[in-house]
C-alpha cells in the first residue's frame, strides 16, 4: 500500500500527456481523482470543474507534480505501475477500494478479466459487479482498469472518453498481452 502523503492544499489542474490533456484532483490526504482526456482541454477542463466543483484549478504541489510526471510517462510507455501514488479513497465504497486494490496489481503489459478479479474477492459470480465497480474508477490509470477485460480477451466497457477504442488504445502503449498464450487479447 502507498505510503499517506501530506499535502498541504486541495485543487486540480490539466497536465499534457501523450494520449491528449488530463485532470488531477488532490486533496490532504493524497489525489482524490484523475481523469482521462476529454474529446479536447475545455472538455476536459469542464469534466473536472463537474467531478470537483468544491476545488479550484491551481498550480500541482510537487507531490502531485511527482505523480503527473508518473502518468505521463506511462502514456508514454514506459511501464510504471503507479504504485507510489497515494489516493485518498474517502467515500469509495469498500467494495470498489477492494477492486481497485487488486486492479493496481496488474502490472503495466498484463491484463485480467472481470471474472479472475471477482474470483480473487471470493466469488466469481461478482465479475459484473467487478466491471461497474471498474466502470466508476475514479483514479484511471493509477487503478489501472484499461488492463480489466471481458471474457476471451475482448476488450469490455471503458467509461473514458473513446471507450473501448481508447482502452485499446492504452493497452497497445503498454505493449499489453493476455496472461495466457491461448488467450487472445482483443
Amino acid at each position: 500500500m502507498p505510503a499517506r502523503v501530506e499535502m498541504n492544499d486541495a485543487g486540480f489542474a490539466l497536465f499534457d500527456t501523450p494520449i491528449g490533456a488530463c485532470g488531477i484532483a488532490w486533496g490532504p490526504r493524497g489525489i482524490v481523482g484523475v481523469q482521462l482526456p476529454e474529446a479536447g482541454e475545455g472538455a476536459t477542463r469542464a469534466r473536472m470543474l463537474r467531478r470537483f466543483p468544491r476545488l479550484n484549478e491551481t498550480e500541482l504541489p510537487p507531490e502531485v507534480q511527482k505523480a503527473t510526471a508518473s502518468i505521463r510517462a506511462l502514456m508514454a510507455g514506459e511501464p510504471l505501475d503507479l504504485a507510489e501514488i497515494a489516493l485518498d479513497y474517502e467515500g469509495v465504497s469498500d467494495f470498489h477500494r477492494r477492486v481497485y486494490e487488486i486492479a493496481r496489481r496488474i502490472v503495466p503489459g498484463q491484463t485480467r478479466s472481470y471474472g479472475e478479479i471477482a474470483a480473487e474477492l471470493g466469488d466469481k459470480g461478482l465479475a459484473r459487479a467487478v466491471g461497474q465497480a471498474l466502470g466508476h474508477n475514479p483514479f484511471a490509470p493509477v487503478v489501472p482498469c484499461h488492463r480489466v477485460l471481458a471474457a476471451g480477451g475482448k476488450p469490455g466497457g471503458f467509461s473514458a472518453h473513446g471507450g473501448a477504442t481508447a482502452k485499446l488504445r492504452m493497452l497497445m502503449i503498454e505493449g499489453a498481452r493476455p496472461q495466457s498464450d491461448t488467450a487472445p487479447l482483443f
